[in-house]
């Protein structure tokens, strides 16, 4: 039995609270050590620090690896007492604000790209951060890594506004560099309102930034890939962002392997298309 709290504590406690939601931040977290089985490389390890590379894996091992972050508090969200998902998103959308939570404020962005598509989509794909198109049109995948989505969507037998669509941070970084762990941390717990409003079926990664956040496991993507994991009871698969798949075309042929095994998930047909 954990050891009661004094009083002054749980005040102090309480009004670190009353901050982090006056920020817009209403989901804390604790990491657990749970696990479970996958396939990885057996010539690679998990890397404790460092970037990885989006690449494949010519032989597999099993290893265990952890998959998720519990609830440590539940606070109370203003959507939640919208019945309409799209009112709920509105609500989310206006607590964001013109967001200075981070650093990316100050650092070149033009405007928060908050996330497009059906709100009561059973498909959600979620990316890394804004690039240049993005951050001037204010929607995301809009350029030409959104025009290669737009193609993994179709082939899925799907249209773009029949998914959502998002990314772990709101901002584009400058010079499109790799967003921070402070700025996913910060920006992320508005992307977890997101889901839970929209409540989708299936949650489609694109790329290691995106699978480590959500799932906090620091792994290559050859060890991401072809694996279900739990997510907030929704089933989350990993693939490559699309932006990779235009520098390595390549692996085009994965990643229609990884989208058939979400169209199955989600009782779609599996035709012969493949992803342009």
């Amino acid at each position: 039995m954990p050891p009661a709290l004094d009083s002054n504590f749980k005040r102090a406690l309480a009004e670190r609270l009353r901050y982090y939601n006056d920020l817009g931040i209403y989901d804390f977290y604790r990491r657990e050590a749970a696990t479970m089985e996958v396939e990885v490389d057996p010539n690679s390890a998990l890397q404790p620090q460092g970037p990885q590379r989006e690449e494949m894996s010519p032989g597999k091992t099993t290893i265990a690896v952890p998959v998720k972050e519990e609830d440590l508090f539940a606070a109370p969200k203003p959507e939640a007492l919208a019945t309409d998902p799209r009112k709920a998103l509105r609500i989310i959308r206006e607590d964001l604000g013109d967001c200075t939570r981070c650093r990316l404020h100050k650092q070149g962005r033009k405007q928060i790209v908050f996330g497009v598509g059906n709100p009561n989509a059973d498909l959600m794909f979620i990316g890394e951060a804004p690039g240049a198109d993005e951050d001037d049109q204010g929607e995301p995948f809009v350029g030409r890594a959104g025009q290669l989505l737009n193609n993994m969507i179709k082939a899925m037998g799907l249209r773009r506004e029949d998914v959502y669509i998002a990314n772990i941070i709101k901002c584009r970084p400058p010079g499109n560099r790799t967003p921070e762990r402070d700025e996913c941390d910060t920006c992320s717990p508005f992307l977890m309102r997101q889901i839970a409003v929209i409540q989708p079926k299936v949650i489609v990664a694109l790329g290691a930034v995106a699978a480590k956040t959500l799932l906090a496991i620091n792994a290559p993507m050859a060890e991401f890939r072809g694996h279900w994991y739990d997510f907030r009871n929704t089933k989350l698969a990993v693939t490559y962002h699309p932006a990779f798949l235009l520098r390595d075309p390549r692996q085009k042929k994965e990643t229609w392997k990884d989208l058939q095994m979400v169209m199955r998930e989600l009782g779609l047909p599996i035709s012969s298309k493949s992803v342009e």
